[in-house]
């Protein structure tokens, strides 16, 4: 039997790649198809094969944020590339392969439509975008009261699929989404989310000494947006009263670093001669602030910082996951705009605090390191959101005894 990775994002790429990852050391027949762009992450994993056709489209994928960008990408191509995506799939079922989808609606409909027999990761919904442990969320606007209408996050139409007799297993992000779809008796179970995974630091920026507050920086990974993302983060930490103080700022590698080194100079940052590389700079802000600009080292950004400025997608919710708060400011977008960020903080609960602009980062940030049992509830809250590393490994473990037990190389 064959295995075919369906994923709808860059994220669920990298979620699946690690899946993927475990899968491979017991599974021969395995291949990929990234629904949206070129599938980038799976050049970690050579000896799986992207079948099908793949394309970048004009909003990256964001067409959901951003309506008004839908018109570029039909302009663009997408209805001719979701058509051949489908006969793909179609033709992989007919081949009798089964289907893992990882993502949203739109790889969990493809694998329904295959007629193969499917699991689903499903990376984009979770119950606490409408509710915690304590009961349902508050709500504003009349629309948004309305967003949990029929129970749950997933709609009638996304559980139908996850009932149909050839899905053979549903993973949702975390415990109280498993429950909740328990309900209608989908085959769900709660083995973590693969966010989590690889995530253990390299070493490659040395710990502070005692005494030095470490603030993690979160610009993003989405050109342009995450260099305008910069300067409103950088208008924050200018504001902070603090002392000794160091940033890491973790830079997503298909980044340039001369925008965000221009910026820092431009604001009174000097560049510190004998440590900097294409990858890694530092600088410095008088006698006690530094700055730490990285593309190599974003595990070690998670790992020593205390606390983020966090204006990312991703990169936010692994931060929470470690049990650390993260403050963000609402941008322009096309990702991250107020009602995202809106949006991410019903996902991570107390472990994300919304700062109105930059300048209300310092009083955010005085609050949290005068309270530590506020510190201690946004540990135990971010560990239970996320869930411990590992999920991958669980989650492959569970396709090839539980699921396809036939899919062995």
């Amino acid at each position: 039997m064959k295995l075919l990775c369906l994923s709808n994002g860059h994220g669920e790429d990298i979620i699946a790649v690690r899946i993927l990852q475990h899968l491979r050391k017991r599974v021969n027949n395995l291949a990929a198809l990234p629904l949206v762009g070129e599938g980038k992450a799976y050049q970690q994993l050579p000896d799986i094969p992207i079948i099908g056709r793949v394309q970048k489209m004009p909003s990256g994928g964001f067409i959901y944020m951003d309506g008004s960008q839908l018109l570029g990408d039909l302009k663009g191509g997408l209805l001719q590339l979701l058509y051949s995506q489908v006969q793909t799939v179609r033709q992989w079922g007919k081949e009798g392969g089964c289907i893992l989808a990882v993502g949203d609606i739109v790889p969990l409909f493809l694998a329904w439509l295959s007629g193969a027999e499917y699991a689903f990761v499903g990376t984009a919904k979770s119950e606490y975008y409408l509710r915690d442990e304590n009961g349902k969320l508050s709500r504003q606007s009349w629309w948004q009261k309305w967003e949990g209408w029929s129970g749950s996050v997933y709609l009638p139409w996304e559980r139908w699929l996850m009932t149909h007799r050839r899905c053979r297993g549903v993973f949702p992000r975390d415990g109280l989404t498993t429950e909740t779809l328990q309900k209608w008796s989908i085959p769900a179970v709660d083995l973590g989310n693969p966010m989590m995974d690889n995530l253990e630091p390299g070493g490659i920026i040395a710990p502070s000494p005692p005494g030095v507050l470490n603030l993690t920086l979160l610009p993003g990974s989405r050109s342009p947006e995450a260099y305008e993302n910069w300067r409103l983060i950088l208008a924050a930490v200018s504001q902070l009263k603090i002392s000794p103080l160091r940033c890491l700022a973790a830079i997503a590698p298909s980044l340039d670093l001369d925008p965000f080194c221009e910026v820092l100079q431009a604001t009174g940052w000097d560049k510190v001669d004998g440590h900097s590389s294409k990858e890694q700079q530092l600088f410095q802000r008088g006698d006690d602030i530094t700055m730490v600009l990285t593309r190599e080292g974003f595990n070690d950004c998670l790992d020593l910082g205390d606390m983020a400025i966090a204006m990312a997608g991703t990169a936010t919710e692994q931060f929470v996951g470690l049990g650390k708060p993260a403050i963000a400011i609402p941008g322009k977008g096309p990702q991250f705009t107020p009602a995202f960020a809106e949006a991410q903080s019903r996902l991570l609960g107390p472990s994300l605090i919304l700062a109105e602009n930059p300048q209300a980062v310092a009083g955010v940030v005085r609050s949290l390191l005068q309270d530590p049992p506020q510190l201690a509830t946004i540990a135990v809250n971010g560990r239970r959101r996320l869930g411990e590393a590992g999920a991958g490994d669980r989650i492959a473990d569970y396709l090839i005894s539980k699921i396809f037990p036939n899919v062995k190389g």
